[in-house]
């Protein structure tokens, strides 16, 4: 359901390397403090806040210069442990003017791949809430290298969006939102509606790299994309505007790229599900009567029958991919047994399912 302007909810927030970042690399006060001002006047209309800030690194490089030449992921490590402490630091004195607590959550892949640490982090966030703190997230850059690492904070953004059961998520970047063209190109306008059911926009996508962060609106428009379709509205804004957060809210005419949530409701564990593929440590390969049936509206758990081939070696309540015979990756899901079990049981008809329905989920 698409959240009325005024009506109160809570909301991720997701604040770039770009919009926190002046073009020499240093961190930008006074866009930091405009936006903080912004978030303070949401809160008071109501709103509960949480904070997925970019800009450990970027502030890290401009406070140092390395002795000697480092590697990439070693300088990564070093600008994001020293800007990490300086960029909180910054927030925790910026809502400190309004008498506003923040707290710093550190976070990596793999505090979403298990049920537990994931319930954890979410428990952790909902106490803060409750006592008027506001989360503030970003990736564990100190420790999150190669397979560790989110793809960008959009993508952490989009993880807690769902964790949180948010109404919206809101993604600022250093443009409009996503352009039917360049957007350097005048002619270029922007997107200003996404339905995910109608719109196939893919085509419009640039393709290249944010300057500061490591991912780019491809990226964005993937996120945006998957959670809207579980029901959050998604919204892509230049956090450079003045204002922009409030005039989201109170001015229609607020130039941005919104997503139009499903009306579907999703359960908080198929959400988990969801957005796990990336802790996927094997695969089930299923023929296409067993596609047919989980591709169908009825609610149907993954039976052995069905299945074709398992690769890879996983754990019973592992993450796994779900393939059909053409090879494509229809779905991710927790199965009950390990890979062992699970291959002994292919083509039987009588045990109970492999991939239970509540902890399945299938695109469409």
């Amino acid at each position: 359901m698409k959240a009325k302007a005024n009506e109160k909810c809570r909301i991720v927030i997701k604040i770039g390397s770009n919009v926190l970042g002046r073009k020499d690399g240093s961190l930008d006060i006074t866009r930091m403090s405009a936006l903080v001002d912004q978030i303070v006047e949401l809160r008071r209309a109501g709103h509960e806040i949480i904070l997925v800030s970019s800009g450990a690194v970027a502030s890290g490089k401009s406070i140092m210069k390395p002795k000697n030449k480092l590697d990439l992921v070693s300088a990564r490590q070093l600008y994001s442990a020293i800007g990490q402490v300086r960029l909180i630091n910054q927030y925790y004195t910026l809502f400190g003017h309004y008498n506003i607590i923040c707290g710093q959550i550190l976070a990596t892949k793999e505090d979403f791949g298990t049920r537990r640490h994931y319930l954890n982090q979410r428990n952790c966030m909902s106490v803060m809430i409750e006592n008027g703190i506001i989360p503030i997230v970003n990736e564990n850059d100190t420790i999150s290298v190669n397979e560790l690492m989110f793809t960008d904070n959009d993508e952490l953004s989009g993880l807690v969006a769902t964790m949180m059961n948010c109404r919206k998520l809101i993604i600022l970047s250093n443009i409009d939102g996503i352009y039917n063209g360049n957007p350097s190109d005048n002619q270029s306008k922007v997107i200003t509606e996404i339905n995910t059911k109608k719109d196939n926009i893919e085509e419009f996508i640039q393709t290249s790299k944010s300057s500061s962060g490591r991912g780019g609106m491809q990226t964005k428009y993937n996120i945006a994309r998957k959670i809207a379709e579980e029901g959050i509205e998604v919204i892509i804004a230049n956090g450079k505007k003045d204002n922009i957060l409030p005039d989201l809210f109170n001015k229609p005419e607020t130039v941005c790229t919104r997503f139009i949530p499903s009306a579907k409701s999703t359960s908080t564990v198929k959400k988990w599900i969801a957005h796990s593929e990336s802790f996927a440590k094997g695969e089930i390969h299923i023929n296409d009567g067993a596609k047919e049936a989980l591709i169908s509206n009825k609610a149907v758990s993954l039976l052995p029958v069905g299945i074709t081939k398992v690769v890879g070696t996983f754990e019973a309540d592992d993450i796994v991919k779900i393939i059909d015979e053409s090879g494509t990756q229809i779905g991710v899901g927790r199965t009950t047994f390990d890979n062992e079990a699970v291959s002994k049981l292919i083509g039987q008809n009588k045990s109970k399912p492999v991939i239970h329905y509540d902890y399945l989920y299938i695109d469409k």
